[in-house]
């Protein structure tokens, strides 16, 4: 798993990945700053204190607030761009990494879409119902960590893995490996803490999972007695 998750670091500034990592900061960048603008917004609207000591001590802890909100957007964000550049970063990783691998077929648009709506929305409610727990010192952010872990390694192994099998095999294979996916979760969640390094999280991740996927395949081919990461023809 360090080997894969080095191979991703490395890759995410290569030539071949520098279109894509335009493309992914930029739109991750303008997602923040509407969701900035709107806790900005949100937070105005909301302080209507008179007195101008009272409300400049609100405002302080309003800005502290929105810059916590921000650190809690980054997953539901990260989570939504993940599928609009998989395919492009996963043909990069396979093509380098794995020439010899029959090639992965494109998910859908349509359907790839719709699997990041669906992954995003989930980490969002979520991500709502835990942010009381962001104040619990220790045991909220270790609630926290753990949840998105699992959020974001369901998400990123599925999407790398429904290249070359069906959502329900890729589900099947997900958990057959449990915890070495889990523990690929906990190293995606980590990063996203870490301020500007976070940005990054949805190139890491995708080039990361797909190592991942191309490991877990031939130790579960090998277990099994079958072919690994067989090519599926997709309508």
């Amino acid at each position: 798993m360090l080997d894969s998750a080095i191979k991703a670091a490395r890759q995410v500034f290569s030539p071949p990945f520098r279109a894509v990592l335009f493309k992914s900061l930029g739109l991750t960048l303008l997602l923040l700053a509407v969701g900035w603008i709107g806790l900005q917004a949100l937070a105005e609207h909301l302080l209507t204190l008179e007195n101008p000591t009272l409300n400049l001590v609100a405002r302080i802890v309003a800005g502290l607030g929105t810059a916590l909100g921000m650190l809690f957007l980054v997953v539901p964000v990260t989570a939504a761009i993940a599928g609009l550049f998989l395919d492009d970063i996963a043909e990069v990783v396979e093509r380098e990494h794995y020439p010899r691998d029959p090639a992965g077929a494109a998910v859908p648009l349509v359907r790839g879409l719709a699997l990041s709506a669906r992954f995003g929305l989930l980490v969002l409610g979520l991500n709502l119902l835990m942010l009381p727990l962001l104040f619990v010192p220790v045991i909220g952010q270790i609630i926290w960590l753990v949840v998105n872990a699992y959020l974001l390694s369901r998400e990123y192994f599925s999407l790398a893995a429904m290249r070359f099998r069906s959502e329900a095999d890729a589900t099947a294979l997900r958990r057959r490996n449990r915890f070495k996916v889990f523990a690929a979760g906990l190293v995606t969640a980590a990063l996203v803490i870490v301020p500007f390094a976070n940005l990054l999280t949805p190139l890491f991740a995708t080039a990361f999972f797909v190592h991942l996927h191309k490991r877990v395949a031939r130790a579960d081919a090998q277990r099994l007695g079958t072919e690994a990461s067989p090519p599926r023809l997709r309508p």
